[in-house]
């Protein structure tokens, strides 16, 4: 046994296994589905489900299960100790005001981007993305800017383990040609994509980092391809992103974040 395994508490490894259980796909399932899903016996994930329900976190109709707006607690936990979304927000809006598109901040959590704040357009149809929404970084503008300020041994590590499955039929999910539009991005301080994460969207991303130089989350502009075509997007939605990265990052700073 490792001194890591002595350091986990099982119950509650069971218990965040049976919360990420449930998700867009399946936001109401049975005791049987839930236990499939996890992986337990149904006698310890029925003990874990109505302790969620006494805690308020779950509800039941007797026969489904499904969680309740106070797991968000649990993000918000997060994000509260974060200061980054607070930081980033005004800014973000301002952006998203100025330029009329959406404007997000995320993270690098493991193998994925995780949303943290954003600013969305004034238009009757955009894209829902909620905060704490996660995308695979490697496809995305943000997250390959992340990645970029990966050391290359940690930067090669995360291309051999994660399965770079394309999520358009644009996206590029090859390790080699990743490792060269990352280094591309850590040189030239953004990254744009072309409808590699959705069919119609393009991205603009830039970096944001602390006082030591580190960067600690990432910023980005979407469009839509029928408004700007590529060279638009370097034109004119990469300086004013600049700006905003700019100036978050002088936030951060003086937060000593």
């Amino acid at each position: 046994m490792t001194e890591r395994d002595v350091q986990l508490v099982q119950s509650l490894s069971r218990g965040l296994a049976v919360i990420r259980a449930f998700d867009a796909d399946r936001p109401r399932q049975t005791l049987a589905q839930v236990a499939e899903a996890t992986g337990l016996p149904r006698a310890t994930t029925r003990r874990f489900l109505h302790t969620l329900i006494s805690e308020g976190f779950a509800l039941t109709d007797g026969t489904l299960f499904w969680l309740t707006p106070k797991t968000l607690e649990l993000g918000f936990s997060y994000l509260s100790s974060l200061g980054l979304p607070a930081i980033a927000q005004p800014h973000l809006e301002a952006l998203s005001h100025e330029l009329n598109e959406s404007c997000s901040v995320s993270v690098l959590d493991g193998p994925d981007v995780v949303y943290v704040a954003r600013a969305a357009a004034n238009r009757i149809m955009s894209v829902n993305i909620p905060i704490g929404a996660r995308f695979p970084a490697y496809a995305t503008a943000m997250g390959r800017v992340l990645l970029a300020g990966l050391p290359d041994a940690e930067l090669e590590a995360y291309l051999a383990s994660v399965p770079l499955a394309p999520v358009t039929p644009l996206t590029v999910h090859d390790a080699p040609t990743l490792t060269g539009i990352v280094r591309d991005a850590r040189r030239n301080g953004y990254n744009v994509i072309d409808q590699e994460l959705e069919l119609g969207l393009r991205s603009v991303a830039c970096p944001i980092t602390n006082a030591a130089g580190e960067t600690v989350a990432a910023v980005n502009v979407s469009a839509p391809v029928a408004g700007y075509g590529l060279e638009d997007v370097v034109d004119k939605l990469l300086p004013p992103l600049q700006a905003t990265a700019r100036a978050i990052t002088r936030d951060v700073e003086t937060a000593n974040l």
